[in-house]
């Protein structure tokens, strides 16, 4: 597939890296100097430096043969007004980045077709909403929804007490109490497993499982978690998704916002009249204490700076703050959070590169994601007409080796797959795979 990214910034570039992963043709148009010349070392695309707003750049991308458009610069009109003219001259399809929510707000004057965009994506409000799926499900350390809902891919970090360990993973799904859930990959220390029967968890494991929502709660107290009933929240930065996140909890929680900008917290202040607006340094130990940060549930960094996220979060575990969530987005921290006591973080650069790639992918794929230091890909295929999943019972398939399906969902039951589970076109299973095996995994699809 022809697709043309505006804007080599960082979503731009973690995007690119997703996409020639995958085999696809890419083309990238950046204004800046500087960061064409650092995408340019770094990835095998066809780099044009100029403004994707130039008829004459958009021409030497040979945007009539485009199939798809991704507009991912910061700035809003340049990304509608590339989409526009993408449009207008035959491409396909076009995703555009968009920041300010009015842009997309049922009284807007120009409608979605009107602005030249088939998707819309705002980070902003993907980082938010993930941010609140791990609040409400206040132990897991990833929570994504698959299947409208239907199915859940759930993270949890094992205690050197679980009553988990050490039982090989065939003998735990026959105990009585067991929910029915699929552990689909464990990352241990550095390293991604996709594991099989005879596999054991150890401490310090990070388990993810697929699973109907109803059993997510149990699994976690089998795994001897407990759930945290938060009901007053810290949010340190007042930036969109500061703001977010506090309008979307508002009503269930307390909720105090941090924020060092004098006028963005008054400005936070008139907008959210319900929420509790501190204008000051979230790094602050005598700040936060004098705030009652030991009094709180749960603490959130979603500033715009990845060092103050993980100092001030690190401070609120110190303080022994139940929950903690924070924002990290350079791609080169996330392996190694785990490892110094970040268990949640949420990255608004892999949050949009997932769903650009689920838009994509929509042919084959219903939904794709990338979990933060998590090397396996989470996919949720469409089982094609006459495809080689559907002719076979599982055991018989012969699935590659490195991947795993975690659940299938066949339209009018979910179903946790056995050797015996017989697919049919049409049917979604969420599959995890290490990159290597991706392409074999895409053919069974097919």
């Amino acid at each position: 597939m022809n697709i043309l990214v505006i804007g080599a910034g960082d979503i731009g570039l973690q995007l690119c890296r997703r996409l020639t992963q995958d085999h696809h043709d890419v083309s990238v148009i950046e204004v800046d100097n500087r960061t064409a010349r650092r995408a340019g070392e770094q990835l095998d695309v066809q780099m044009i430096e100029g403004d994707a707003t130039s008829w004459r750049i958009l021409q030497q991308a040979d945007i009539a043969h485009v199939d798809v458009v991704a507009a991912m610069t910061t700035r809003d009109e340049v990304n509608l007004l590339a989409c526009r003219m993408a449009k207008k001259a035959g491409a396909d399809f076009t995703i555009a980045r968009i920041r300010n929510p009015e842009l997309l707000s049922n009284d807007f004057i120009l409608s979605r077709e009107e602005l030249g965009v088939d998707e819309v994506i705002l980070p902003e409000r993907e980082a938010a909403d993930a941010v609140v799926r791990l609040i409400r499900q206040a132990r897991a350390t990833d929570l994504i929804d698959f299947a409208d809902g239907r199915i859940r891919l759930l993270g949890v970090r094992l205690d050197a007490d679980s009553p988990l360990l050490r039982i090989p993973l065939a003998q735990l799904g026959d105990r009585p109490n067991h929910p029915p859930v699929r552990i689909a990959a464990i990352k241990r220390k550095q390293q991604t497993v996709i594991p099989g029967g005879k596999d054991v968890l150890v401490a310090g494991d990070q388990v993810y499982i697929v699973a109907d929502p109803v059993y997510c709660d149990q699994f976690i107290e089998l795994t001897g978690q407990k759930n945290t009933t938060i009901t007053n929240i810290m949010v340190l930065g007042g930036g969109l998704i500061g703001r977010f996140v506090a309008q979307q909890l508002a009503d269930d929680v307390n909720v105090k916002i941090v924020e060092s900008n004098v006028e963005r917290a008054w400005g936070i202040a008139d907008a959210l009249p319900d929420t509790l607006v501190i204008q000051g340094d979230g790094t602050d130990y005598d700040l936060l204490a004098t705030e009652g940060i030991m009094d709180m549930d749960a603490f959130v960094a979603v500033t715009g700076d990845d060092e103050t996220n993980i100092i001030a979060t690190l401070l609120a575990r110190h303080l022994r703050v139940p929950r903690t969530v924070a924002l990290v987005n350079k791609a080169n921290y996330l392996p190694i959070m785990p490892t110094i006591g970040l268990d949640s973080v949420v990255s608004k650069q892999l949050l949009t590169v997932n769903a650009v790639l689920r838009f994509i992918q929509h042919r084959q794929v219903a939904s794709i994601a990338t979990i933060p230091g998590l090397d396996a890909h989470v996919i949720e295929f469409i089982a094609g007409e006459g495809s080689k999943v559907t002719k076979k019972p599982l055991k018989d398939l012969h699935f590659p080796d490195n991947a795993l399906i975690g659940a299938v969902d066949h339209g009018d039951e979910l179903e946790i797959p056995t050797g015996a589970t017989q697919m049919k076109a049409g049917d979604k299973a969420v599959v995890f795979v290490l990159p290597r095996a991706l392409d074999a995994v895409e053919k069974m699809f097919k």
